[in-house]
């Protein structure tokens, strides 16, 4: 379902631009080459998606007979080129190849699927079943994983300060969140409405990883691409939900710029205005609440989450107090005035986001 006047696809990527115009700056050729690179092909992809966007954008139905609760997966191989799809390697319901990259692409689709269908009943990414596609090897060394609108795209990484990026199942959560916010609230992507898209794909990101590994909110780490980061680098991960602004501190990508509250706010042009950097302020609400909570995050916090996502009264140029006021409006509706309403409550008041 969309719930405001139409389906809206961005280009959305993992890795947020300030990161990567930093390291383009950088004197060593190897890891200012492969930024740079990836920039480009961020900027091309970007062009085609506004493109795709005017014109519309060809999303497959699903085939014929399939079932509605079973995933539809293709996974292709770029070659190392931009040509996307690429070449067909593994689809629904076959075995594991010898390429860990494909495999572990199929499988974090799946688990990106089962979430959804079994934890809120959502079929796909469109509710409708739409097939899941994604393609491995794009681009030569490229820095970047992407949702175009209608599939996921992976890098390889540099191997310098990236790996390969299907290696976190949370960053191909992320990405196909994206997906959900464009069929469902199709939130804008700039300002604090933008930070709302990044911070909905951080958080149901987070809990397709904890739901993989059966966390609950006290044992979850609430990291966002750990196991993404090169040994050399000094960080844990692209964001922490638990800590914004402490995921990484390196003398090549610098300091995680991340905000945990309304008085921190970084105001700036770059990024869509940001939407990489302040979507640490509702991340760290959504952590506050689910660990008061406690138990499995995805069950209370995010249900309620959930329901504003796709209740059809977010609007697509929300501000954080608009979705706090309606998380807070969805806690008492499918909880009363219980331990999950002062939750929310609390956890919007402590980031210093009102509700109304």
């Amino acid at each position: 379902m969309t719930t405001n006047g139409g389906s809206q696809p961005v280009f959305c990527t993992i890795v947020p631009p300030h990161v990567l115009d930093r390291l383009a700056r950088n004197e060593d050729p190897a890891l200012s080459g492969p930024a740079r690179r990836s920039l480009e092909h961020d900027a091309y992809q970007r062009t085609k998606r506004r493109l795709t966007t005017v014109l519309g954008a060809a999303i497959a139905a699903p085939p014929a007979g399939a079932a509605a609760d079973k995933p539809h997966r293709t996974v292709y191989d770029a070659g190392h080129t931009q040509d996307l799809p690429g070449t067909k390697v593994r689809e629904e319901g076959s075995e594991p190849g010898s390429d860990a990259t494909v495999n572990r692409a199929y499988a974090g689709l799946g688990a990106t699927f089962e979430l959804y269908l079994k934890v809120y009943g959502r079929h796909s990414i469109d509710d409708g079943g739409m097939p899941l596609d994604a393609t491995v090897h794009f681009g030569e060394n490229y820095d970047n994983a992407f949702w175009n609108g209608e599939q996921m795209v992976f890098g390889d990484g540099d191997n310098e300060i990236f790996l390969d990026f299907t290696i976190p199942v949370d960053v191909i959560g992320h990405e196909l969140t994206h997906g959900v916010t464009q069929h469902t609230a199709n939130l804008e992507y700039y300002g604090q409405s933008g930070a709302l898209n990044e911070s909905v794909s951080d958080v149901f990101g987070s809990l397709i990883k904890q739901y993989t590994l059966g966390q609950t909110a006290a044992e979850a780490d609430w990291l966002i691409g750990a196991g993404l980061l090169a040994p050399r680098v000094t960080g844990t991960a692209l964001r922490s939900m638990k800590a914004p602004g402490t995921a990484y501190d390196d003398d090549v990508l610098g300091k995680d710029p991340q905000p945990a509250k309304m008085e921190d706010y970084v105001r700036t042009g770059r990024d869509n205005g940001g939407v990489h950097i302040n979507s640490g302020i509702p991340n760290h609400a959504f952590y506050l609440a689910a660990t008061a909570l406690g138990g499995y995050a995805w069950e209370k916090a995010g249900q309620i989450w959930y329901d504003v996502l796709t209740g059809g009264e977010l609007k697509d140029d929300a501000l954080f107090a608009d979705f706090a006021t309606l998380t807070v409006k969805a806690a008492r509706e499918r909880y009363g005035a219980g331990d999950e309403l002062q939750a929310v409550q609390k956890a919007w008041e402590q980031v210093g986001v009102r509700t109304l």
